[in-house]
């Protein structure tokens, strides 16, 4: 069986290393908030080219504290893509915020920004940008419309470590970044973490007192904070691994470009990458009308494959305010998508194989 993704041979790459770094923490007596994270903040914030990196507990947490941080409240506004992985969402209602859906292009996936003006009114605060799939955003309308309009903008770069656009690291395109480091992501620990990346001094002080109980230091509570921390053993896998990021990256961009060179079936729509750098392929998403059908063909050749996202957020029970409108662009991707079997630690022989199943595919 191809294992949609093998994460005990990702992370067997790295064990004497990742051993040390345990044995680090347990010597040090240290297991919160000490030199692990200092460390990983330090590199993980030149990695991406901006002054700030705030670890915390997921992705999900690290959105809530740019949100928190920025001191958006109860009935302020925030554009974000109707397509993408419910967090983004739920990040913006539990701060008491307003989503407003906007539809992604068909070719990324990601945001259409000829889309975004038209939803803008007075109570809009921010866009939310999703690198959805590992490819970057184009920013270029979104940084212009976030002038017009003095909004900030909010990158959720969860699936994208290390994409670029235009020269730039995905995190240090917007006013303020959240990274989650989930384990099957490019960039995974053995657990959950986050981050937070930035360049404005303020919100990175608001940021790292928020997420620690409002505290500026010890006992001492100037926001009403929540307790969000990034520990020091997820730390310190983070940046064994964080070494070999570019390398991970690149393997996965070569078995993208086979991919795309050499699936040949007329039932398969392909996706389409702006350039090569910008996208990192945490995910290798196909379109097909009978996925169902793909899938069974699929893992009956020993294949398994996951499904980025089967339920549009919009068709969530728990948003069922949103229950009659439509999206329908967004509802054919996640009524077709089907993710396809992209790791660093794939082999060439595997990555043939998945071909010729599907090109063998009717």
């Amino acid at each position: 069986m191809i294992k949609f993704l093998d994460l005990h041979k990702i992370n067997e790459r790295f064990r004497n290393e990742i051993d040390e770094r345990i044995t680090q923490v347990l010597d040090s007596g240290w297991y919160i908030l000490g030199e692990q994270v200092r460390v990983f903040e330090k590199n993980f914030a030149n990695f991406c080219g901006v002054k700030h990196c705030i670890g915390c507990a997921n992705g999900l947490d690290a959105l809530n504290l740019i949100i928190k941080g920025f001191g958006f409240t109860d009935g302020d506004e925030i554009i974000v893509p109707a397509n993408t992985y419910i967090a983004s969402i739920l990040a913006i209602s539990q701060n008491g915020c307003k989503p407003i859906l906007v539809e992604p292009d068909i070719n990324t996936y990601n945001i259409n920004p000829d889309l975004i003006e038209q939803k803008i009114t007075d109570k809009t605060k921010a866009i939310m940008v999703v690198h959805l799939y590992g490819q970057a955003v184009e920013m270029e309308k979104i940084w212009q419309l976030a002038k017009k309009y003095n909004l900030k903008v909010i990158e959720d770069a969860a699936q994208a470590h290390g994409s670029l656009y235009n020269g730039k690291r995905v995190g240090a395109l917007s006013d303020a970044a959240g990274f989650s480091f989930y384990p099957g992501k490019n960039l995974g620990c053995l657990g959950d973490g986050g981050c937070i990346t930035t360049n404005d001094d303020e919100l990175a002080f608001k940021v790292r007192a928020i997420a620690n109980y409002g505290s500026d230091y010890k006992y001492h509570h100037i926001f009403k904070g929540i307790n969000s921390r990034l520990d020091e053993i997820q730390a310190g896998v983070l940046d064994v691994k964080l070494n070999y990021l570019d390398r991970d990256n690149d393997r996965r961009r070569q078995i993208a470009k086979f991919y795309l060179e050499n699936i040949k079936n007329p039932n398969i729509i392909l996706p389409k990458v702006k350039s090569e750098d910008s996208h990192v392929w945490h995910i290798f998403a196909i379109r097909t009308r009978d996925r169902d059908r793909l899938i069974k063909h699929l893992k009956g050749n020993g294949i398994e494959t996951n499904i980025h996202y089967p339920t549009a957020p919009h068709k969530q029970e728990c948003y069922k305010e949103w229950q009659n409108e439509s999206f329908p662009i967004s509802e054919m991707i996640h009524q077709q998508v089907l993710s396809l079997p992209i790791s660093p630690v794939m082999t060439d022989e595997e990555v043939t194989k998945i071909i010729k199943v599907i090109n063998d595919y009717e």
